[in-house]
Formats: structure tokens, sequence, C-alpha cells
């Protein structure tokens, strides 16, 4: 390069970090922030000084607040979605992380819900190598104070957090996360994390970050907490002559259907359950056509971790890989 194609494009770097907004501490002399200390001090007895001087330590910060308002990205097709997850590198270390983990994951007492909380850390933090970079004082105040489409919701997760670094001894200033707020391996927000965490290893502190006993039990427990079915399946492949759709409703995440009345609807697919066992029909984007797939009670339960019905499919079937190669290698 030569020294004016570098001195251009020196220059050029240098406006546009001008442009990235610094961070700002929040001001805890504006109104909304007074009354959530006022609030916070009165409801759940935490000192007005002690949260005034936290608060004055946190930090409102304009990624955060970009991360959030981005407009949604291309929603990509199934299959594309998948090919994310579903890699060569992901399985080898899911393999890895259950044969460092056995003996946790074999105090669950559904196989089915061992392989979920494995697909679950594959797909959310990679089995915790990806877990947030931003403090979650910073990211959970940012946004209850300065992201009003979803504030109130916020408020209460920082009030949450409040509660869980009392409860827990989590450092709240030093404690990281997603920009969302959510925390360690298995990206349990504040109240699922007060709500579902467990003491997997038995050392009187419920910790997502440091205890992998403590991170797969709690996992488990969410399932387990929202309704999982011990010995039923997840989900399984499915065909629709004709593809015709019309007498389905897709357009919502429910279980609206039957073993049964799918199959009076033409839809062909292979389960034990009983015909009156809930069940959905789930379209997906399939490199050559749509793809069917059936969802059972155990498959809604996983959408409660999250709401997209690829991200519950891309769960299982890593899940499902990573036994599957297990199995294979010790044959």
């Amino acid at each position: 390069m030569t020294d004016t194609l570098l001195k251009a494009s020196t220059a050029a770097l240098l406006v546009c970090l001008s442009w990235i907004p610094a961070a700002s501490a929040v001001d805890v002399k504006r109104a909304e922030v007074r009354a959530f200390i006022e609030e916070t001090s009165r409801d759940f007895g935490f000192p007005r000084a002690q949260l005034e001087a936290l608060l004055a330590q946190a930090e409102t910060k304009q990624p955060i607040l970009d991360a959030i308002s981005r407009p949604a990205e291309r929603v990509v097709p199934w299959y594309e979605y998948r090919e994310r997850f579903l890699t060569e590198k992901r399985i080898l270390q899911g393999t890895d992380f259950w044969m460092a983990h056995g003996d946790a994951l074999r105090r669950i007492p559904d196989a089915n819900v061992a392989a979920s909380v494995v697909g679950i850390l594959g797909v959310e933090t990679s089995f915790g190598r990806i877990t947030g970079r931003y403090r979650v004082i910073d990211s959970l105040a940012t946004l209850a104070f300065d992201y009003p489409p979803r504030s109130e919701f916020f408020r209460g997760e920082l009030q949450q957090f409040l509660l869980l670094s009392r409860e827990e001894s989590v450092d709240p200033k030093t404690a990281l996360g997603s920009y969302a707020g959510a925390m360690g391996a298995p990206q349990f927000i504040s109240s699922s994390y007060r709500n579902f965490a467990v003491d997997g290893d038995g050392n009187g502190k419920r910790d997502l970050w440091n205890s992998w006993d403590d991170v797969i039990g709690s996992v488990a427990n969410y399932l387990l907490a929202y309704g999982w079915r011990e010995g039923e399946p997840v989900v399984v492949t499915a065909t629709l002559p004709g593809d015709d759709l019309s007498r389905f409703d897709t357009s919502k995440l429910e279980l609206n259907e039957t073993v049964a009345s799918l199959r009076g609807k033409g839809v062909r697919f292979e389960t034990t359950l009983p015909d009156t066992a809930p069940a959905a029909l789930i379209v997906a984007q399939g490199k050559d056509g749509p793809v069917y797939r059936v969802g059972f009670t155990n498959f809604y339960v996983i959408t409660r971790y999250n709401r997209s019905p690829m991200y519950a499919m891309a769960v299982h079937d890593l899940g499902e890989a990573v036994v599957n190669f297990m199995r294979d290698a010790t044959r």
C-alpha cells in the first residue's frame, strides 16, 4: 500500500470511528431511574444508596440499543438455518461435551431430555464458547431506561438480576452476558435463572457460568418445568402427498392437531403415541421444496426456550446427531 493510500485509509477509518457513540453513565437523577430505585428499594429491601451507587456505575451503551433495534435479518430458509448448527465441528464438540459431562447427563431421567440439553447448549453458545461480552448490568440498564418498546420488561429483568446477585453472590459489576442480558452457557435471562436454575454440583450455589453440573441440571429443569413428557418423542419426519396445506393452520406455533386428526388429513408419519396425543404440523423450507415434520408436546416445550420452530428442530437434530455419532463410534 502506498503512503497516499495508507493516509487516505487511516483518515477514512478515523472518520468512521468518530461516529461511534461513547458509552455514558446512567443518570440516577432521571425521573424513571429514581422511580426504579424507589420501587426496588421499597419492594425488595435494597438500600437506596446501594442502588444509586450501582446504577451510577452502569453504562448506557449504544451498541446494545443498535443490536435490539436492528431490523430483522433476512429470514433464512430451514435448510440454511440447519446447516449453521449441524456441522461436523459442532457435532464433534457435542460429542466431546457428552464424554466430559456424561455423569451429569446420565442423572437426567429421560434420554430425550439429555439429548435436548446438549442440543440447546450447542445451539445457544456452542457449548459455552460464545456467552456474551456485555456487562449484564449495562445491558439491562440500557434497555430498561432507554428502550421504550420493552422498557417495562427489562426493568423487571433488572430487578430480577439485582435479586439474583444478592441470592447467588453474583457480582453485578462484572457478570457478563448477551446484549439482552442473557447469561452463561444456557443463556438464561434473570427471571429464568432465579426460577429454573438448580444447584447441580451441590456446593450451595447456582452458577451458570462456571459449573457444568449446574448448567446441565438447570436446562433439564427448565424443560421439565414446562411440561416435558418423559419417554415421549419430540418430533418426527412426515410427508404430505400433494403439498396441500389448505386444511392446516400453520400460522401459529400451537399443538392444534392430534395424531389422529393429522393422519385424517393425509399426513403420513410414524409414532407410537396414541391417536389423541397433541400434535402440530411443522412446515419448513428445504432445498427442493417444503419439508414436513410432526411435533409433539416435547417439541412445543423446547419452543418455550425459544419461540422458533426452526430453533426447536435444530436443537433436536443436533442432540440426535451427537447421540447417533457416539452410538456409531462404539459399534
